[in-house]
C-alpha cells in the first residue's frame, strides 16, 4: 500500500525499515504515550520482529509513515472480531524530529479515509492518555469526536492515570 498527504508517505513496512524503525522508536518520550508492547528501549531486534509480523499480518493494517528517504513513525488498526467486527482502534507514533510539523494530523486524516474505503468498517476509535494532549489535538483536527473519559485506567511506568475514548463513525 502508498498513500500520499502533503510530501509524506503512509506506505506498507518493508525489510530495510530497520534503521529508521530504531532511529526513531527509541526514544522514551515516544514510548511513554503508546502501550507497553511498544518496548523502550527499542533495540533492532525489536525493529525486525515488528517488521517480520507487519510485512507478514493478514489482513494488512499496520504501515509506516514515511518521507521519501525512511520510515518515520507508524500507523495502524487493531481490528475488531465477534460484535466488534466493524470498529477498529488506530494507533500511530511519529518520530519526536517530526512533532508539531503538522504530519501526524496529515497522516490520521489520510488513513481514516483510507481504512473506511478499504475496511469494511463503521467507526474508529482511539485511546489517548491524559499526558498526551497533543495527541488528543491530533484526532479533533482528524474529525474524532471525545466520546468519554476514562478515569484511573491506566497505568504507565508506575503512574495510574485517565485516558480518553475518541472516536469517528462512518456517516
Amino acid at each position: 500500500m502508498r498513500l500520499e498527504f502533503d510530501e509524506w508517505l503512509i506506505r506498507s513496512w518493508r525489510p530495510d525499515d530497520v534503521s529508521g524503525l530504531v532511529k526513531y522508536a527509541n526514544n522514551r518520550r515516544v514510548s511513554r504515550t503508546l502501550r507497553d508492547a511498544f518496548p523502550y528501549p527499542y533495540t533492532t531486534e525489536d525493529a525486525r520482529a515488528w517488521l517480520r509480523f507487519a510485512t507478514q499480518e493478514q489482513p494488512e493494517a499496520n504501515y509506516a509513515i514515511a518521507s521519501p528517504k525512511e520510515a518515520i513513525g507508524g500507523i495502524g488498526l487493531k481490528l475488531g472480531n465477534d460484535v466488534f467486527s466493524r470498529s477498529a482502534e488506530i494507533g500511530y507514533w511519529l518520530g519526536e524530529p517530526y512533532w508539531g510539523k503538522g504530519i501526524a494530523t496529515g497522516a490520521v486524516s489520510a488513513f481514516t479515509r483510507f481504512a473506511f474505503s478499504n475496511y469494511d468498517l463503521a467507526r474508529i476509535e482511539a485511546r489517548v492518555y491524559e499526558n498526551n494532549p497533543a495527541s488528543a489535538r491530533v484526532l479533533e483536527k482528524a474529525g474524532y469526536v471525545c466520546e468519554g473519559r476514562l478515569r484511573k485506567s491506566i497505568t504507565k511506568d508506575g503512574r495510574t492515570m485517565d485516558h480518553f475514548l475518541y472516536a469517528t463513525v462512518l456517516e
